[in-house]
């Protein structure tokens, strides 16, 4: 792990904001009128998807994806300007939370201001052109950072947003040299003491692709070296299969244990159920059962992520090329539970806890177990609503489910559930 990491970080939540997306008017100033609601939700962190220029030589869809930065020093003029930004962030700060933003440095736009003042800096093909390794990434050209002089230009980026934010959510950074970003965080703590580093590290099958392919792609338990979170994707490819019945959910769950087993005790891995990459849960699961799953990722040992809409539940999957603006009006409003999961997050999930967990396959409900050597934390989440008897790790007697307050009898070691998330905190 980065030896600062704090293990308070796995009891916070961290907010996506496509700014795009996020209003009808898609800019900066738009978004404050809304930071007090993100607050209520139990937000600590806001983070931004890139902020700057978007190129326009093989631009994606109408407006541009984001991911092909033209300019790491500049700002998307779409959203306003710096000190646009620098409000905002004021703003953010003022209620209490902070500000993380995306930094894209495995590639640029083709059209990027590195690319014309520094054609050095980039990978080139065969042919001696400008590419990248990943066939289907069209719109952007890859960076090579055998280049030494690229480091130097990319950390002095990085800090110049330090003096701004107070974390940097970094875009596949497993294909990006550990020892690049272990020098980087050490120059933005000359800035910074307590910045927050949040690697999406890649997919299992994607690592090992890439690997086989002679591309650079680090090991998620090399990147805890620099990074203080990072992507679940190491078991999200078994968590989607469950998703989709391919699986049990006994094989997602040995993953998630297998994650407490090779990793430090203060790892912290990114909890979340959606994000801009990845389909709307809302789109796979609907009302309680929506709720357990909610419930579960917040029961989990890590920093939990909500991607902005994912609280109105919303199933369209917004583009990253064109405008999507968040529905909020479905009908559906989980605020108030996710602020209360939050709350139990704080309160009663102790980020030193050990972690294990087991699965009814029969009737598709995780049992979880939290301990230290002062109490013991049970959740069960039953992902298709079922009700039944689960065997629990609990002295028979009455206990109180912190989510309703209702009352939790343990009889024979095993709970009857009604289909509903259950969290039960009780001393030793």
């Amino acid at each position: 792990m980065a030896e600062n990491t704090k293990t308070g970080l796995q009891n916070k939540m961290i907010y996506g904001v496509y700014v795009r997306n996020h209003t009808e008017e898609g800019n900066f100033k738009s978004i404050i009128s809304d930071l007090d609601r993100i607050k209520k939700l139990g937000c600590d962190y806001i983070w931004f998807l890139p902020i700057h220029p978007i190129g326009e030589k093989e631009r994606k869809g109408t407006l541009g994806c984001p991911y092909a930065n033209r300019d790491y020093r500049g700002i998307n003029p779409e959203y306003g300007t710096l000190e646009d930004f620098r409000y905002l962030v004021e703003e953010i700060h003022s209620r209490g939370m902070k500000c993380m933003i995306d930094v894209v440095y495995n590639h640029t736009s083709p059209d990027s201001v590195l690319s014309k003042e520094h054609p050095e800096y980039f990978y080139k093909n065969a042919e001696g052109n400008f590419s990248n390794k990943i066939g289907d990434w069209s719109d952007i050209i890859d960076l090579d950072y055998s280049n030494k002089d690229l480091w130097d230009y990319q950390i002095e980026s990085l800090c110049m947003w330090a003096e701004i934010v107070d974390g940097f959510r970094c875009d596949v950074a497993s294909f990006i040299p550990v020892e690049f970003w272990k020098r980087a965080r050490k120059e933005v703590e000359k800035i910074k003491s307590d910045f927050v580093w949040l690697a999406e590290t890649v997919h299992q099958s994607f690592g090992c692709y890439a690997r086989r392919n002679g591309i650079y792609s680090a090991l998620d338990y090399e990147m805890f070296e620099a990074f203080d979170i990072e992507y679940e994707y190491d078991v999200r490819e078994t968590f989607d299969r469950y998703l989709k019945g391919e699986i049990t959910l006994s094989h997602h769950l040995d993953m998630v244990n297998f994650q407490e087993a090779i990793y430090p005790k203060n790892y912290n891995k990114l909890r979340f159920l959606e994000n801009h990459d990845q389909p709307r849960i809302a789109s796979f699961v609907s009302g309680n059962v929506l709720l357990n799953y909610t419930a579960m990722v917040y029961f989990l040992k890590g920093t939990v992520h909500i991607y902005a809409g994912q609280e109105y539940a919303n199933k369209f999957t917004p583009s990253l090329f064109d405008k999507n603006v968040i529905d909020r009006n479905t009908g559906v409003d989980l605020s108030d539970f996710m602020r209360k999961m939050y709350e139990i997050k704080q309160k009663e999930l102790d980020a030193e806890d050990y972690f294990y967990s087991k699965a009814d396959d029969e009737l598709d409900i995780a049992i979880m177990t939290r301990e230290n050597s002062d109490s013991i934390k049970i959740g069960i989440f039953s992902l298709k609503s079922k009700s039944g008897l689960v065997e629990v790790d609990l002295k028979d007697g009455i206990y109180k489910n912190l989510i309703d307050d209702k009352e939790i009898e343990v009889i024979n070691g095993k709970v009857k559930t009604e289909g509903s998330p259950i969290v039960i905190s009780t001393a030793k």
